[in-house]
C-alpha cells in the first residue's frame, strides 16, 4: 500500500505585547500575507486608519509584508491599547522568525514597550487628580 503524503503543520512563532490594559497574543508563520485579530480581517476590527497602520507597522519595516499570515487573540483594554499591544506582539515574532532584523526594528522604536498606565483614582477626589471646585468664599 502506498503511504499518503501528510501535509506538514506550519511552525508557529509566538509573540506577546502588552500596552495599558490591552494583551496581545500574536502567532506568525510563513504564508501568503493573511493577517486576522480574533478570527477577524484587520479593518474590521481596528477602524480608524490610525489603530490598523500601527498594528502592521512592524511587517513594512521588517520587509515581510505579504510573506507571512499573521494571527493575533487581543483582549483587554480599548481597540488604542489593543492596537499598541499587536504592535509590540508583532515586532517581538518577527524578531523570534529574523534576528537580523533588529536593527530596522529597533530603529523604528517597536520593540519598545509602553510602560504608560492609567493613574489611579485618589480617595476624596472626583477622578486621579480633579478636585472638588474650591469656592474661596
Amino acid at each position: 500500500m502506498a503511504k499518503k503524503a501528510v501535509a506538514a503543520a506550519p511552525t508557529f512563532v509566538w509573540g506577546t505585547g502588552r500596552r495599558k490594559n490591552a494583551v496581545a497574543r500574536v502567532r506568525i508563520c510563513d504564508g501568503d500575507g493573511k493577517f486576522l485579530i480574533n478570527n477577524r480581517e484587520v479593518k474590521d476590527y481596528l477602524p480608524r486608519h490610525y489603530w490598523s497602520s500601527s498594528a502592521v507597522e512592524a511587517l513594512a519595516v521588517a520587509g515581510v509584508e505579504g510573506k507571512i499570515d499573521v494571527f493575533v487573540n487581543a483582549h483587554g483594554g480599548g481597540l488604542t491599547g489593543q492596537s499598541g499591544a499587536i504592535r509590540l506582539g508583532l515586532a517581538r515574532a518577527i524578531l523570534k522568525m529574523n534576528p537580523a532584523s533588529r536593527p530596522a526594528l529597533k530603529k523604528a522604536g517597536l520593540l519598545t514597550r509602553d510602560s504608560r498606565m492609567v493613574e489611579r483614582k485618589k480617595v476624596g477626589l472626583r477622578k486621579a487628580r480633579a478636585n472638588k471646585q474650591f469656592s474661596k468664599r
